[in-house]
């Protein structure tokens, strides 16, 4: 046998990925407390808006500004630590990632000042910008595409499950201990998480950019199907075909209201509803719970739609365009109503309905890159769609500011996330056929006439 016909035959001959259940759960698991990590550190800023603004003499302006600052490094470092994925392991990516967070939040510890919060919190974005899409690279390396979707809701339940947590419990210490206590507490969970990863956390056996392996059902050039790795593609063609661009829509749609959850829902509850510190989290909480609910129910109807044939246009594209509409109106509706409880079922509506969109918008992207390329394209995607953090918050305090009274500031900002979101879902939901784009990429062997 010629050598280049032997080396092809050991290619395509290329023994399926050992699974290893229990190790995959396990992944699984440290994963979700990554991300309940994660936004609990998001969060803290939100929750301690309200005395930190009284004991520093901060505007509106000038929170928003600390807020915003989170993102100012947070889109970058998600796209050149997406690229750093191609050839660095996620075991060590994430281990460095969460000691960043622990560095960040020790400067406030030092010094409570305006400087100290934005370097904290430019340094945490940094740290923070690549961890929901690498986290989700790393668990795509522990499941074969077909089985992905719970994986992928309970990765981003972790976020709802995070902010769940993180309100009564930072809230409580902030109350009890003051608000550096909820950095300190953060900085040491996350060293803690750091330490227990780099002992237990490795790649796993569907890591197709570092073994060269297919995935175990594997027979063909698919991605995200289950059809194996096919070839490297320019990331010009894989950026502009309508599901990443669409999925790019609907992550930016989702990250706006996100954003505004994190920097100005506890302050809006508590300055304009007229909240205690102690109901503002926990109706922060309730909406997190919802939130966390809407994910695990998504996954098992989603994997019941693809395994009875829907395409992934409607089954998983259409359920996160949908949801990120769904969030613009409630967003726009509630400032006008008087009542306190449907104004809040609204709120939970507008804030939570979100979490659909974000594991979605991940498993359309991951059916037209090949797998080599994943984490790459992960983190173009989750670079470009969180780019409202880096605007959302700071103008939100503007328009506070500027407002006739801060409750006309609030209805104005409200009014702006609900109109970027309804425009956002309206493009994802035209845009994303996962089916179609992949045939067209050379990626899936079925027909055109399918992918509709």
């Amino acid at each position: 046998m010629a050598p280049h016909t032997a080396a092809h035959a050991r290619h395509t001959a290329a023994p399926a990925p050992a699974p290893d259940r229990r190790r995959a759960w396990l992944i699984t698991a440290l994963i979700v407390t990554f991300m309940v990590i994660n936004f609990a550190d998001k969060s803290v800023l939100g929750l301690a808006a309200v005395p930190i603004m009284d004991e520093l003499n901060l505007s509106n302006s000038t929170y928003g500004l600390i807020s915003s600052s989170f993102y100012f490094l947070f889109s970058l470092s998600g796209l050149l630590v997406g690229f750093l994925s191609t050839s660095l392991s996620s075991r060590v990516l994430l281990f460095g990632m969460t000691l960043l967070w622990a560095v960040a939040q020790l400067p406030v510890l030092a010094v409570a000042s305006v400087p100290t919060l934005l370097a904290g919190r430019i340094l945490l974005g940094a740290a923070e910008g690549p961890a929901a899409s690498m986290s989700m690279h790393a668990l795509y390396k522990w499941f074969p595409p077909e089985r992905r979707a719970l994986p992928s809701a309970l990765q981003i339940g972790g976020a709802a499950l995070g902010t769940l947590i993180a309100a009564p419990l930072v809230t409580w210490l902030i109350e009890a201990y003051g608000w550096r206590s909820a950095y300190a507490v953060l900085a040491a969970v996350s060293a803690i998480w750091a330490l227990v990863w780099w002992q237990a956390g490795h790649d796993g056996p569907y890591d197709h950019a570092r073994t060269g392996t297919r995935t175990r059902t594997g027979t063909g050039t698919g991605i995200g199907t289950g059809k194996g790795d096919g070839p490297r593609l320019p990331y010009r063609r894989l950026l502009s075909t309508g599901t990443v661009l669409g999925s790019i829509a609907s992550a930016f749609g989702a990250a706006w209201a996100l954003s505004l959850s994190h920097a100005w829902l506890p302050a809006y509850l508590r300055t304009e509803l007229d909240m205690s510190a102690e109901s503002a989290a926990t109706t922060i909480s309730v909406i997190s719970g919802y939130g966390l609910l809407l994910l695990l129910a998504i996954s098992p109807v989603v994997d019941a739609l693809k395994a009875r044939g829907v395409s992934s246009r409607w089954s998983s594209g259409a359920a996160q365009s949908i949801a990120v509409c769904v969030a613009a109106c409630a967003m726009a509706a509630f400032p006008f109503i008087e009542s306190t409880g449907a104004r809040l079922i609204l709120i939970g509506l507008a804030f939570g309905t979100i979490a659909i969109a974000i594991p979605l918008h991940y498993m359309t992207t991951a059916e037209v890159v090949p797998t080599s390329q994943r984490g790459a394209v992960f983190g173009i995607v989750a670079g470009i769609g969180t780019l409202p953090g880096l605007v959302a918050p700071s103008l939100t305090g503007h328009l506070i500011d500027a407002g006739e009274t801060p409750a006309h500031g609030y209805t104005a900002a409200f009014l702006t996330a609900a109109a970027v979101m309804l425009v956002a879902g309206l493009l994802a939901l035209t845009s994303i056929r996962p089916e179609r784009d992949a045939h067209r990429l050379g990626l899936d062997h079925r027909p055109a006439g399918g992918a509709h």
